[in-house]
């Protein structure tokens, strides 16, 4: 039989946690020599018992698993460095260049090779490896310039979290939009508002905006003295307070700092407070369509303290008098009315 070699050098240097280390496989190798089965084994390292099989299948060398030799192995297909296509392939490069060049995202570009060179392999390329060659032009090979062309117009990656590994946006806990329940989400009762804050010029001031999701009746926020949590918090308990019992329902909002004392809203008024996700502006659709029409009376750029009370209920009572094919061309006036008479 052939003597075993034995490896007396030290450990390499450490690498990520989701590879076997040489460690690892001298474990497996003294498991393997007491017959321990590979389930035991993978528990002793702490790695899947997949992971150790698929290791002891690759590197049997004669039936026997010989881990410094399987370490080497490794080791060596691990490092293999291999050039982008963006650097290697010229033709590529330019397509990618130019339709970064009209604001496609990588993405779109991605896609788009696909079906503009559906017979050719070598016009294709992953959004990733896109995404990888504008953060790491040196090795991706597109010029810093051509980084500019994305919409978010960073030059480095944001490196993300898993939602269970996010920094609360606030100290008191927020319910969220998926936990709103069914009667808010289909319109079915009355009561139930949407609202934002519209911004001024370098959002130095601000006009805070209500919508009752099932009339699109608007209410409009005065913030003379700013738009911090406490003032926010202020303003639209003294606005809500003016509504009746039954029309006190809930407010869904987004995460805006504004929002910071939401649980004190919902001690004086009574409203349950509903929150988006992030980056979802959809999810309060009636709200932000009614800032779109209001862009009209107050357009952006605007220094919004110059409007006094007076000013924004004159332009609710414009907006809550124009008639809505969603109400059957009642307008939201009307259907509030109707609530308020019942």
């Amino acid at each position: 039989m052939q003597p075993v070699i034995v490896n007396t050098t030290a450990e390499p240097a450490a690498i990520d946690a989701r590879y076997l280390s040489q460690t690892d496989r001298v474990a497996i190798a003294d498991g393997l020599a007491v017959n321990l089965s590979l389930t035991a084994i993978a528990a002793g390292i702490g790695k899947h018992k997949s992971t150790v099989s698929r290791e002891v299948r690759a590197h049997r060398v004669q039936g026997r698993y010989l881990p410094y030799r399987a370490h080497q192995v490794a080791s060596a297909a691990r490092a293999r460095p291999k050039q982008s296509k963006l650097v290697s392939n010229q033709a590529l490069r330019a397509e990618v260049a130019d339709k970064l060049a009209q604001r496609f995202s990588p993405e779109q570009i991605a896609a788009r090779l696909r079906k503009d060179f559906p017979d050719d392999e070598s016009m294709r390329v992953s959004h990733e490896t896109i995404y990888q060659a504008l953060y790491f032009q040196a090795r991706g090979g597109l010029k810093r310039e051509v980084a500019q062309a994305l919409r978010t117009g960073r030059a480095r990656r944001r490196p993300q979290r898993a939602p269970n590994q996010r920094t609360p946006r606030f100290v008191d806990d927020m319910v969220m939009i998926s936990d709103r329940p069914a009667e808010v989400a289909d319109r079915a009762v009355p009561g139930h508002w949407e609202g934002d804050l519209i911004m001024g010029a370098g959002n130095s001031s601000a006009i805070g905006t209500l919508v009752e999701r099932s009339t699109r009746y608007t209410m409009l926020v005065h913030l003379p003295g700013g738009h911090d949590a406490e003032t926010v918090r202020d303003a639209l308990i003294a606005t809500i307070s003016t509504l009746p019992g039954h029309l006190r329902g809930s407010l869904t909002w987004d995460q805006g700092c504004e929002m910071a004392r939401h649980k004190q809203f919902s001690m004086a008024t009574d409203m349950a407070v509903y929150f988006c996700d992030p980056h979802s502006p959809w999810q309060r659709g009636t709200n932000e369509n009614t800032n779109g029409l209001l862009r009209q009376y107050f357009p952006k750029g605007t220094d919004l303290s110059v409007f006094g009370p007076a000013d924004l209920e004159h332009v609710a009572q414009e907006l809550n008098g124009r008639p809505r094919k969603t109400l059957d061309w009642d307008n939201p006036a009307e259907r509030l009315r109707d609530l308020l008479t019942v």
